[in-house]
């Protein structure tokens, strides 16, 4: 059966928006059942809030994210960085983190 683009009403802005052939033969083959029901900048506006950029939604939305003490394996100096670390690995300051960052990709 071939497909042919259909016309579709977006829920959130009410724009008429073209669902084509292509975008159709995307959604089947990766098993999408329904037909989209927002635009494409609609879509892309929930995705953002979606993923924390637009104040609602995301991973740290609850506040500030959790920061735990270190002593840099590089200068010795204390400070805080945003992950557990887990003793297996040298954990470094930005500062020194970022120095050595810069130096490795400097090498290429």
């Amino acid at each position: 059966m071939a497909l042919s683009d259909k016309t579709l009403v977006c829920v959130e802005c009410g724009a008429e928006f073209i669902f084509t052939a292509g975008e159709q033969e995307f959604f089947q083959a990766r098993g999408f059942g329904n037909e989209p029901k927002r635009c494409r900048s609609c879509r892309a506006v929930r995705r953002t809030e979606q993923r924390g950029g637009g104040g609602g939604g995301g991973m740290y939305q609850d506040g500030p994210r959790e920061m735990y003490p270190i002593v840099c394996a590089e200068c010795g100096n204390d400070a805080m960085v945003p992950f557990r670390p887990r003793g297996d690995r040298p954990v470094y300051c930005s500062d020194c983190f970022s120095r050595m960052r810069a130096e490795s990709s400097s090498g290429f």
